[in-house]
């Protein structure tokens, strides 16, 4: 039986933490940035964990599962 591939887009998307949480980029930091707070861009820089109800199909794209 051939090998699962992963998905080359998750793998580019999601890094996995040491505690096996999976960490992923924000939205909406790409344009129209002048009407949004300089507190909300920096938080939008920030690194987020993918909720839990989406942890299992991530899994399943980066081949974890």
């Amino acid at each position: 039986m051939p090998k699962q591939k992963t998905n080359s887009g998750a793998k580019k998307r999601f890094k996995v933490t040491g505690s096996g949480k999976i960490k992923r980029g924000k939205a909406f930091k790409r344009h129209l940035l002048g009407s949004k707070t300089k507190k909300r861009k920096e938080e939008l820089s920030k690194s987020g964990v993918v909720h839990k109800s989406d942890e299992f199909r991530v899994k399943m794209m980066l081949g974890m599962a």
